[in-house]
């Protein structure tokens, strides 16, 4: 796969002078998908392999007998902290000069810092009919297709939207994927989260539903701690919209530590589920856990992976461990499955199931890891994508 993107955009708000960025990488069929992102320091070089991660996403959930047919990856970011009071101002600027790309190439949603939300009232703002109207011209019938998503975005299940859910369930899913290959019973497991937003969130509740036990969640505030295990339907109901729980809600035997004590917790899992670049060489050494499911896009450095395999630490990669929010979307808006909870929970585990199945067979029948693994696959399943469907 070529490394070069397609396009690289870069804009400068005239306003306030905050940086951002569109890479789009590929396109298949014209059309490019891929989320945008919100946090202070964020780069065109983070964009950039963002949207490779897409492109691969997309060509890994390939499925020739689907009406869902996959897109070219792509990515927006912006380089601003969310939470500043002129964030809003700057997403509705950034998304009205990337107007043009947004009505003819590039379909996005929300990512770090983001609500779909948030993305959908500035899109409103910026003058665009919505922020996936791109792929509207591939759809058999919109005015269906537009409803069916619709109405899937409004179906809450125990107080969190679907559209929160899908993406951590497949990270749950990955886990327990992971967990079933090599013998090890679920009670009794432990985890421990960087992050508690929309993926991180929804993986401790599945995880925490599937018998496993959260004991280290966190946020920017630090890290919350329990080695009996967390009361993790407790700390969802007490985040607020960026993923901080407020600290009113913590049990006598919950403990406060510092926000990077996540990374030595006495757990078998880790789930990075916040920012990308968060486990570095040297903060490697502090893990102890056997699991890492990289509910972040690209949380691991590559030297970091490197290290952690010498020691044994497998890494499941995010390009497919975090990649059913985004298929949900195309399997409900192409018609393969219809805005209902049940169906689209049950399509998460087969793909996941599926997908993470074949890439450790494929590491281990080729003694290579579950990354190189994937890449393998994306390798043999871009070609006839672009055969069948046109790349560019």
């Amino acid at each position: 796969m070529n490394p070069t993107p397609l396009l690289s955009v870069r804009w400068t708000d005239h306003v306030t002078g905050s940086r951002g960025h569109l890479v789009i990488d590929r396109l298949v069929r014209g059309v490019a998908s891929g989320g945008l992102r919100m946090r202070e320091g964020c780069t065109a070089e983070e964009v950039a392999g963002l949207a490779r991660g897409m492109t691969m996403k997309e060509a890994l959930h390939y499925d020739p007998s689907a009406r869902y047919v996959p897109l070219g990856g792509a990515k927006g970011g912006i380089d601003c902290d969310p939470r500043s009071p002129e964030a809003y101002g700057v997403l509705v600027r950034y998304l009205r000069a990337m107007r043009p790309y947004v009505e003819r190439f590039w379909t996005t949603g929300e990512d770090l810092g983001l609500t779909q939300d948030l993305v959908d009232r500035a899109a409103a703002e910026a003058g665009l009919v919505s922020s996936v109207q791109a792929v509207y011209p591939l759809l058999e019938d919109e005015a269906e297709a537009r409803k069916r998503l619709a109405d899937a975005f409004a179906i809450e299940v125990d107080g969190i939207g679907l559209d929160e859910l899908v993406g951590g369930l497949g990270v749950a899913e990955s886990v327990l994927v992971a967990l079933d290959r090599a013998g090890r019973a679920y009670e009794g497991t432990r985890v421990s989260l960087q992050g508690l937003g929309t993926m991180g969130g929804a993986t401790a509740r599945f995880l925490a539903r599937a018998g496993l036990r959260v004991v280290a969640v966190a946020d920017v505030r630090g890290t919350i701690a329990n080695p009996e295990g967390l009361d993790v339907e407790a700390l969802l109901a007490a985040r607020d919209a960026h993923g901080t729980v407020d600290r009113s809600a913590l049990r006598p035997g919950d403990r406060e530590e510092p926000r990077d004590a996540w990374l030595s917790a006495d757990a078998e899992v880790l789930v990075p589920a916040a920012v990308s670049y968060a486990i570095d060489s040297v903060n490697q050494e502090r893990i102890t856990a056997r699991w890492i499911a990289e509910a972040a896009n690209m949380p691991i450095l590559p030297e970091a992976e490197e290290a952690l395999a010498s020691r044994g630490v497998t890494v499941l990669p995010d390009v497919v461990v975090n990649s059913c929010t985004n298929a949900w979307w195309w399997w409900t808006l192409f018609g393969d499955i219809e805005a209902d909870a049940g169906q689209a929970f049950d399509r998460v585990r087969q793909a996941m199931r599926t997908l993470v199945g074949g890439m450790l067979d494929r590491a281990e029948a080729d003694g290579t890891s579950p990354r190189a693994a994937a890449h393998a696959l994306v390798e043999e399943r871009l070609p006839v994508i672009a055969e069948r469907y046109g790349w560019y």
